[in-house]
């Protein structure tokens, strides 16, 4: 949904209650072009909640961090 910044500050309440049902962003504008994005706040999921399912489970048989040889063939 599109509005303008004056429609924003005279409908502020209704607008943020719209949001909140629908989860649908609004783009402010501004003398036409799109000036800030309202969005409803999402939890973000922390990179170790992302991963638990796969830790324990991911096999790797040298050390990650040594270059391999071809890698070491181009520095040379």
């Amino acid at each position: 949904m599109e509005i303008t910044k004056t429609q924003f500050k005279t409908q502020f309440e209704s607008i943020l209650e719209s949001l909140n049902q629908n989860n649908e962003d609004i783009i402010i504008i501004d003398n036409g072009k799109p000036l800030f994005k309202v969005s409803k706040y999402q939890k973000s999921v922390s990179t170790r909640e992302l991963f638990a399912p796969l830790r324990g489970k991911v096999k790797y048989y040298e050390d990650l961090m040594t270059p391999t040889w071809d890698e070491w063939s181009e520095v040379l």
